[in-house]
């Protein structure tokens, strides 16, 4: 402290002192702002990361559909069967191949015995023995079952595959539904504010009414009432939309907070019904399916019915061996070859029941199949006529809500210039409320049955894939 008093007492060691003290503020406010504004100083990620929330456009049906194939885990169970699947054509490529293995042995006798004869004493017991060698093993059937379990694993592949493409269509159907729902409820919110905002500016101008004498209490209070319905409808459509989205983040995988971007409605030109049919059946990874299992089953026939030709064993077998003490007779190695052919004549009736398992099997494969064709055949008329209806809903709500709208104009302006009253005002507002929202849930019930329409004869995952 003293220092410092001596610094301010001396003129030229206080000029001093002030300079420095001007270049240090000067130097301090220098480094804050080049550091505030270089990239890489504190606070710029929060920054840079609230701009791209802020900025970000919202998922699209398609950024949507995309996550979705990537985080579902009923997708990942249909690979894992397709995984499975190819794992079983390994297993009957293995009935296939001959077996090599090894093996080996040792044995220790409680004694050696040895047996006498004219010209010596012979061990007819060793103290130990050993062995070991290798042997190929393959047994076939004459009928050729192994190759028409191989034939039917690779069909099976086959089939897993459009079993998940039918689990994919189904999921991204799933998706669009809870897609669309989001937008309807969000929809909704926007109009029961927009209600909020016109039913507030009514009840303003019926209370200034009201102190000039040109309306009655009432008008004033049904003014109020209606004000307050429409905000408790507001809160529940907010809360709709939070629970709605809460659904699609779980059908999607998505967390946290999101937006979504609307896609914007198409017109779908829609073909003849029979030739929609037509696709359907060509182009349904469940048809396809059935056909594969019918040929699957046609298989298990023949595969059950190979169990009544007999079946050929082949062996070979290099063996070593080795004992202490040993015989003059004996072989230390040896190479042979088995061939074992065997037919069994008697099992029980084994056979004949897995034939006829076999056979039923197959008829159920063919039973199913047609009913799978008929079905296919009704959903596509369903999805047909749902968005043929859809379709001129929406033409006819969309006048709805053009006359709707100018109905209110016309009687607020009314209600200004008292030639109506409130209770025809909230009639026209209650009337534009229900044009609007008929008419955007049209909209998307008109978005989704183009979506089914697309499922049923299945062109979905095509089409979101080439999204």
């Amino acid at each position: 402290m003293k220092k410092v008093m001596q610094y301010t007492n001396n003129p030229i060691l206080r000029e001093r002192y002030r300079g420095c003290l001007i270049f240090s503020v000067l130097f301090f406010f220098f480094v804050m702002f080049s550091g505030a504004g270089e990239p890489g100083a504190q606070g710029a990620p929060e920054d840079t990361a609230s701009v791209r929330s802020n900025t970000h456009p919202g998922f699209s049906l398609a950024d949507l559909y995309t996550i979705a194939l990537e985080r579902s885990e009923k997708i990942k169970i249909s690979e894992e069967d397709l995984f499975i699947s190819e794992k079983d054509r390994e297993r009957a490529l293995a009935a296939l191949l001959p077996t090599l293995s090894a093996f080996g042995n040792y044995t220790r006798y409680s004694e050696e015995k040895t047996s006498s004869v004219s010209f010596g004493n012979f061990p007819v017991q060793p103290e130990w023995s050993a062995s070991w060698g290798l042997r190929l093993d393959k047994t076939l059937s004459l009928s050729g079952r192994e190759i028409t379990a191989y034939n039917i694993s690779k069909m099976g592949i086959e089939t897993s595959r459009y079993d998940m493409y039918t689990v994919m269509e189904d999921y991204l159907l799933s998706v669009s539904e809870a897609y669309y729902d989001v937008l309807k409820v969000n929809k909704a919110v926007e109009i029961a504010a927009a209600n909020v905002g016109r039913l507030t500016k009514h009840r303003d101008a019926a209370q200034t009414r009201f102190r000039v004498g040109e309306v009655t209490k009432t008008a004033v209070l049904r003014a109020g009432a209606e004000l307050s319905g429409a905000q408790a409808k507001q809160v529940e459509a907010q809360n709709l939309l939070s629970l709605a989205k809460a659904a699609l983040a779980r059908v999607v995988g998505i967390e946290g907070d999101f937006t979504l971007r609307e896609t914007a409605c198409k017109r779908q030109e829609i073909s003849d019904l029979g030739l929609l049919q037509q696709e359907a059946l060509a182009g349904r990874a469940e048809i396809k399916a059935g056909t594969i299992k019918k040929q699957i089953a046609r298989n298990d026939v023949l595969y059950a019915k190979g169990a009544y030709w007999p079946t050929l064993s082949l062996e070979g077998v290099y063996e070593r061996r080795d004992e202490s003490p040993s015989s003059p007779f004996f072989l230390d190695d040896s190479i042979y070859g088995v061939l074992r052919i065997n037919f069994p004549f008697y099992e029980g009736g084994l056979r004949k029941a897995e034939v006829k398992q076999a056979e039923a099997r197959h008829r159920q494969a063919e039973l199913l199949y047609e009913d799978m064709k008929k079905t296919v055949a009704i959903e596509v008329e369903n999805a047909y006529l749902d968005l043929k209806t859809q379709e001129g809903i929406l033409e006819s709500l969309r006048d709805q809500v053009a006359f709707a709208g100018e109905n209110y104009n016309t009687v607020s302006k009314q209600f200004e210039y008292g030639l109506a009253n409130s209770i025809d005002v909230m009639d026209a507002n209650t009337l534009l409320v229900e044009a609007e929202t008929d008419f955007f849930r049209a909209q998307y019930d008109y978005q989704v049955s183009i979506i089914r329409l697309q499922r049923a004869t299945g062109k979905l995952l095509e089409t979101a894939i080439g999204h």
